[in-house]
């Protein structure tokens, strides 16, 4: 039997992350996530029915670069995805790894009790959890 220790997403996460309202545009959502150093944006529900959404610097070259689109009057809820899928914080590394997979993704937020606790991707996993030996 092996006594291997299970990382967690909690363990391999990003805590530094950037929240945005729908109604930011575009060129707003890109100094923000210049300034604050991310490669995505977790869009904020807007009431405590709805879901969190997920903006990528690659729906922004996609959507709005490549179609020529002004970034001054784009706004993020036109491009992003909704709902976001989301890890939880204590959700095993190695399924995280197979969901993003399954569902061709390569970051999602890590959300505990309906919060946002930071962004986790390949990257995080492969880069901070794959050696640990705890």
């Amino acid at each position: 039997m092996s006594d291997k220790t299970i990382v967690r997403v909690r363990d391999v996460m990003m805590n530094t992350f950037a929240i945005v309202e729908g109604i930011t545009t575009v060129a707003e959502a890109i100094g923000i996530a210049k300034q604050k150093q991310v490669k995505a944006l977790i869009v904020n529900k807007r009431n405590a029915d709805d879901e969190y959404g997920i903006v990528l610097m690659n729906d922004i070259a996609k959507n709005v670069l490549a179609k020529d689109r002004s970034p001054q009057r784009t706004n993020v809820y036109e491009i992003m995805t909704k709902p976001a899928l989301s890890v939880n914080a204590d959700m095993d590394v190695r399924y995280c790894a197979r969901l993003f997979e399954r569902f061709g993704i390569s970051r999602a937020p890590v959300i505990q009790d309906g919060k946002v606790l930071g962004m986790v991707s390949y990257n995080n996993i492969v880069l901070n959890g794959m050696l640990r030996e705890d």
